[in-house]
């Protein structure tokens, strides 16, 4: 039997706002909202909902349950607590799961492997090395901001941060300069390419499901991280190196410069690095310019996100493996340890999807999405503010992520929407899943103990960039919402 949701938001009348599923079943009309699942019918009930989204956020706060177990038990409890069927619910569940890994698990994989390749093969560090040439020492922070950038889009955060620290405190030594002159500008550029910029898990995540094209997301992440990472990298970080006297880490300053000789070249890694971005913005682009229509179906194939992610991987095994000197059971070894931090993302990812579905068939996102039109509040913002919250919170910037998406995604109003609009709603909740790392987020601890700082030097420089960085990148997205 088809299980079918109907919405019906006005008082007596029949008018209907949603038809969540298309059905047979026989619509009944009473006061107030009621939402028909065949021969079920139930008032959704706001508060109880309410009190399952809160208890998620204590089971993550207060008891320290895992991220994904907390998702799926605050998303039952919706469920339940909003009177849904329970045969409802495991349908949410299940729909959640499959329709959100369906999506972005090839892409998670794929961006992985193809990372790991770029992290053993040595291409971070000749990024970082021949910008840094290039740029000379007096701009170097610039140079190691883009550095960041760009490395973090297809190579994990943390990976990336242990790869291309060593670079910044070579050159703090160098110039006896505060570490954080160099250091600064290299996490801003590695945040922003985290949060901001397919194909990092982040983004593809929300704009799965938001349901916008990743070309829009690329172009519009690119724009606001830019901004990002100049306010938060270069800027700041001048600030923070004159105030802060943050020496190198002893063990470091010891050590001996890379042997830049065994590095492959600078124009092959970038040459990698844009593979999957070009495709899948030549596909944006050949859907809007008519001249690019007779190409339409090799360039739509060709930048289909999973395809083009599959023969930028492909291309770096061959150049930056096989012809580097790695044997093909040594690249399968480093390929394989890579998939073993998706499991987690995946699998969080997965129960945020299931938490969109169970506010969207509980007619909780109808209720939202009212709440939002009465206080007159762009989605933008909401997203941005959404995200912002649950990241002080919980602290996670990937539960951030997928609980706002959900939220958001589960609102009416976002069928309507315009691709760069929700490009821009993509944008603004990275932002807010950025802002304000403090001491429950893993990647506070992590730059505190690399850099060598204490609680509060940490907190008043690295908080303060990451909060910059996610507050510059939402206020951009929010203007260019406005010709959306």
């Amino acid at each position: 039997m088809t299980i079918i949701v109907k919405i019906s938001t006005m008082k007596p009348g029949c008018h209907k706002t949603s038809d969540v599923f298309k059905s047979e079943s026989k619509e009944v009309c009473k006061n107030g909202r009621y939402v028909h699942y065949g021969s079920f019918s139930f008032k959704p009930r706001q508060a109880g909902s309410r009190r399952g989204l809160v208890l998620l956020l204590v089971l993550i706060i207060k008891f320290k349950v895992q991220a994904m177990v907390a998702i799926l038990i605050g998303a039952i409890a919706i469920g339940l607590l909003a009177g849904m069927p329970y045969e409802q619910i495991v349908t949410a569940v299940n729909d959640g799961i499959g329709n959100t890994l369906k999506g972005i698990a090839l892409l998670v994989g794929l961006g992985s492997m193809f990372g790991a390749i770029l992290e053993v093969s040595g291409g971070a560090q000749t990024l970082a090395v021949t910008m840094v040439k290039r740029f000379g020492d007096q701009k170097a922070a610039w140079a190691l901001g883009i550095t960041g950038l760009v490395i973090a889009m297809p190579v994990f955060f943390d990976a990336g941060l242990i790869i291309l620290i060593p670079l910044a405190f070579s050159l703090a030594k160098r110039t006896k300069r505060s570490s954080l002159f160099y250091a600064i500008p290299l996490l801003a550029g590695l945040a922003v390419g985290h949060a901001f910029i397919p194909p990092t898990p982040g983004p593809i995540l929300v704009a799965n499901m938001l349901n916008v094209d990743l070309g829009w997301v690329i172009g519009v992440g690119i724009f606001c991280g830019i901004f990002a990472m100049i306010v938060a990298g270069p800027v700041w970080g001048s600030i923070c190196g004159k105030k802060y006297m943050v020496p190198v880490p002893e063990h470091v300053a010891n050590q001996a410069d890379m042997d830049e000789s065994k590095l492959p070249g600078f124009w092959t890694i970038v040459g990698i690095i844009l593979i999957p971005l070009v495709l899948i913005i030549l596909d944006s682009v050949a859907g809007v310019v008519p001249a690019m229509e007779s190409l339409r179906p090799i360039v739509g194939f060709l930048g289909e996100p999973f395809v083009a992610l599959l023969i930028a991987t492909v291309v770096a095994m061959v150049i930056l493996g096989v012809k580097h000197g790695y044997t093909m059971p040594e690249l399968e070894k480093i390929m394989t340890k890579s998939l073993e931090p998706t499991g987690l993302i995946l699998l969080v990812t997965a129960c945020g999807g299931v938490l969109r579905y169970m506010l969207q068939y509980s007619g909780l996102g109808d209720i939202i999405g009212q709440a939002v039109s009465s206080a007159n509040l762009p989605i933008v913002v909401v997203a941005f503010v959404v995200a912002a919250l649950v990241r002080i919170c919980v602290g996670s910037a990937t539960v951030a992520m997928t609980m706002a998406a959900g939220i958001i995604a589960a609102m009416p109003e976002i069928a309507g929407l315009s691709p760069l609009y929700l490009a821009c709603t993509t944008a603004a909740v990275a932002g807010g899943a950025t802002v304000c790392s403090h001491f429950n987020d893993s990647g506070f601890w992590l730059v505190k103990s690399l850099v060598g700082m204490d609680e509060k030097t940490t907190l008043k420089t690295w908080t303060i960039m990451e909060t910059l960085v996610g507050g510059t990148g939402f206020l951009v997205a929010l203007i260019i919402s406005f010709f959306a």
